[in-house]
């Protein structure tokens, strides 16, 4: 048989590509070349599918002539990679009425008309897009045809070769259109990705003896353990098998028949087939079958559909079987599918009933009660009930109820939100930014765009996974963090070469990421320490002090608890590196600012109410971001960074004895000169030095600065003259270089994403060209006046695959993400150093 340029026979030794015939056609051609039972197939190339989408069909005759007479074929789509989709499958491509003849008087005239009734439905809806409905229920050969006649305004083909040329045409024209490429680049595929079509001859699945169809894998979807999972259904074609609720199971099975007991010849075939394509393709695949009068035939071997957690327990086992190396075990895991294994999830499979959808903001789902407070989080954990709390948006009084509650809602924020950033630190399911819903805080209701109206203690489910709020209690899919988790974790850490160290702020946050291994604490937010009810009682009568000696009484009690907190924090690290940032927020975040939590201040404090109301009001700034926070606050308000700085020494001293001494990272922030850090940097080390005369033991710290405002950035090389370490605030860093609220953007980022002015939300994704050229520029003029000074990131940047990668090409030292994050970063670090070993330029 002769090729011809518009098409390929598959055979073992075709000039057959992924790059020019598809991922389908190419796999087909290795089970070919494995001698596997796979009917006759002919591939169709990218080139040739686009000029049929053009107009300009070939002649098709002598492809049809390769399959002889009375033949029928199916055409399957085979784009690039299997994940940038394609049409539909089309069947029994060739029927018409002779053909129909011919198969009555082989298997029964019952089957043959099924067949070409089945043809005549999918070649009018699929192919041509006549009405459906018209072609729904019983139908024999006559009356489909008739309908068909009537919709279509012509006779139903009789003519192979035409019926091919339709199919042909409209897969290759339904490839190009709108939909179709969204769909794809949603997936990331580029926007001239080609589509290659393969025609194959039907194994009908119809006749005497065991026939009919299948889907068969060799392992669990969703553990990933070895097992032979699929569904055969007699006297059938293509897929069926997976929505046919009467299918017979592959293996012996107690709830029911299975082809093993009826073919035990074909099922061994079958399962030595999978047992080779694991060997040979090194990869599990799902195998499409049929079985002609007990005969198997293989149509189709695709990557078996997994779950997360079955996706790492395979390519684990794979590499421990030798199948595959551990690299490679590596680089096929997504980084951000681990987020599936840490997190409860919504069982995929579970009816949704969806009440509104925000900005997918922290990983997981979780069911419980509406609360619109923190004291009702608080309050009901206290009497075991799960809640889920609701606000326009968090500030940091509101992280004890976050403590409390399953998952937090917001109306407002974005992903880089104060909701946001706290609810992944704590492993909390997050939804931000759902505008759709009106939140009545007096009433406590919330209202959907459909006037559905919820109220305090409804029971609702968040999914942080996929952004959707749920009515109800959802079907969960439990998280798995051990086993071949931890197998391919430990795999990773054995090949990056950056630091990973985590955003802790409490011991919960610390045990968790111990659970992955860090290398440090990069950044610890002591603010989040104060917002305990006992703590922020003294915090309130610090602020509403008149007088320095009476700041300082305040402070004096509120030492003994931040040193318990940080000489905790270094016993759970055991000499690994810990950096504290020092105090940053504005002091009115812990100040309340409705009538009643003003009254209940006053009374605590023993203060009229309007002196009360007074201070709160000279207290408020029209952008507290930008205003009294951070640095700007220990200069002016010194006594706070003193108290700090005093509990970190006395904590350091603390967790030494009898162990490896402990060196503590102290960092300001919000930096923005050179002198600032000077003023602070000669205080502490005053305090410095008074603890180790009162204690008579001597120790060692580092100070840096967190470099979070461009200037600060780009005048890095001043800075780094008093700073051991330079860390990169990315969040408030991207806020500032954009000019964009972290917490409102969340309002129009979509609209600017789909509309091309953004790539991608910055607060996401680091934007390497703006703000990556300020961290260059930060990291070249820091180290030119410093070499050994030490560069990180610690914004929530710190564990998107992108920003690790540019974080390894500047030359940075390690990244500090969230405790969940921590896997995504270090599976992502191991696979950018095994990209950098294929190229070229590293061989």
């Amino acid at each position: 048989m002769k090729n011809r340029p518009d098409y390929t026979l598959i055979t073992a030794t075709a000039d057959m590509h992924t790059a020019t015939h598809g991922n389908r056609a190419k796999c087909l051609q290795r089970l070919v070349r494995l001698a596997l039972p796979v009917p006759l197939t002919a591939a169709l190339s990218f080139d040739a599918v686009r000029q049929i989408a053009q107009g300009v069909v070939p002649d098709l005759a002598p492809l049809w002539a390769e399959f002889g007479p009375h033949a029928l074929v199916s055409v399957r789509s085979s784009s690039q990679a299997a994940d940038w989709g394609g049409p539909g499958t089309v069947l029994n491509i060739g029927m018409n009425d002779e053909l129909a003849e011919h198969l009555a008087k082989v298997h029964g005239r019952s089957a043959a008309d099924q067949l070409y009734v089945n043809f005549i439905r999918a070649y009018a809806v699929d192919v041509l897009r006549l009405d459906a409905d018209e072609f729904e229920g019983p139908l024999t050969p006559r009356i489909a045809k008739d309908y068909f006649e009537d919709e279509a305004e012509e006779a139903f083909p009789q003519d192979p070769a035409v019926q091919l040329r339709e199919v042909l045409r409209s897969m290759a024209r339904a490839w190009e259109g709108t939909t179709a490429r969204l769909l794809r680049q949603a997936q990331g595929a580029p926007a001239d990705a080609g589509l290659g079509l393969v025609v194959q001859r039907m194994a009908l699945g119809v006749g005497e003896g065991v026939s009919g169809s299948g889907i068969v894998q060799m392992i669990d979807p969703d553990t990933g353990d070895a097992d032979v999972i699929g569904r055969f259904v007699s006297q059938a074609q293509g897929r069926v098998a997976l929505r046919d609720d009467d299918a017979l199971y592959v293996r012996s099975d107690a709830r029911g028949h299975s082809l093993q007991d009826a073919a035990p010849e074909a099922y061994h075939d079958l399962i030595a087939a999978g047992a080779l394509m694991r060997e040979k393709l090194r990869e599990e695949m799902q195998i499409e079958f049929t079985l002609m009068n007990g005969q198997l035939n293989i149509l189709d071997a695709v990557r078996a559909p997994r779950s997360a957690r079955a996706a790492v327990a395979t390519v684990v086992n794979l590499a421990n079987d030798g199948v595959i190396s551990r690299g490679e075990a590596l680089s096929r895991i997504p980084p951000f599918s681990l987020g599936q294994l840490l997190h409860r999830q919504v069982d995929a499979e579970a009816p949704r009933d969806v009440l509104g959808r925000g900005i997918a903001a922290a990983p997981g789902a979780a069911t419980g009660k509406i609360v619109f407070s923190s004291t009702a989080a608080q309050a009901l954990a206290a009497q075991g009930e799960a809640t889920i709390l609701v606000k326009r948006e968090t500030s940091s009084e509101d992280v004890r109820g976050m403590h409390a509650a399953q998952a937090v809602l917001t109306e407002r924020g974005g992903m880089t939100s104060h909701a946001a950033v706290i609810a992944r630190g704590l492993g909390l399911p997050c939804v931000t930014g759902a505008s759709s819903l009106q939140l009545d805080m007096r009433k406590k209701t919330l209202t959907t765009a459909g006037r559905r109206v919820f109220h305090e203690g409804d029971v609702i489910t968040v999914d942080g996974s996929s952004g959707d709020i749920l009515v109800g209690a959802a079907k969960m899919i439990e998280p798995a963090v051990g086993g071949a988790f931890a197998t391919l974790i430990h795999w990773a850490d054995e090949i990056r070469d950056i630091g990973i160290r985590v955003n802790a702020d409490t011991v919960e946050d610390v045990e968790t990421a111990q659970q992955f291994g860090v290398d440090g604490i990069g950044l610890c937010r002591t603010e989040h320490m104060f917002f305990d009810p006992n703590r922020l009682t003294l915090m309130r009568e610090m602020i509403f002090a008149e007088t320095e000696s009476d700041r300082a009484a305040a402070l004096d009690r509120l030492l003994p608890m931040q040193r318990g907190d940080f000489t905790e924090l270094f016993k759970r690290m055991q000499g690994k590196p810990v950096c504290i940032r020092l105090f940053d927020p504005p002091l009115h975040e812990f100040l309340p600012s409705d009538r009643d939590g003003i009254r209940a201040l006053a009374e605590a404090l023993d203060l009229p109410v309007s002196r009360v109301a007074a201070r709160i009001e000279s207290l408020q700034e029209y952008n507290p971001m930008l205003g009294m926070r951070g640095v700007r606050l220990g200069i002016t308000v010194p006594e706070i960074y003193d108290m700090q700085a005093r509990a970190i020494f006395e904590a350091t001293i603390a967790a030494s004895e009898g162990k490896n001494p402990v060196v503590p990272e102290i960092m300001i922030p919000l930096v923005s000169a050179k002198r600032e850090v000077e003023l602070v940097k000669s205080r502490v080390d005053v305090v410095a030095a008074a603890v180790a005369a009162q204690n008579g033991k001597s120790f060692t710290y580092r100070l840096g600065v967190m470099v979070e405002t461009p200037r600060a950035a780009l005048r890095a090389g001043e800075i780094a003259e008093s700073s051991s370490f330079l860390s990169f605030g990315t969040n408030d860093l991207t806020q500032m270089t954009y000019g964009l609220s972290r917490d409102d953007a969340g309002r129009f980022m979509s609209a600017y994403v789909q509309q091309g002015v953004f790539v991608e939300d910055p607060f996401t994704r680091l934007d390497a060209e703006g703000v990556g050229e300020l961290l260059l520029i930060g990291a070249e003029r820091g180290r030119a006046v410093r070499p050994e000074v030490t560069l990180s990131i610690c914004g929530e940047h710190g564990g998107d695959p992108d920003s690790i990668r540019f974080s390894r090409i500047a030359g940075f030292d390690y990244v500090s993400c969230s405790p969940f994050r921590v896997p995504l970063a270090k599976l992502s670090a191991a696979q950018w150093v095994l990209e950098d070993e294929t190229l070229p330029t590293k061989r």
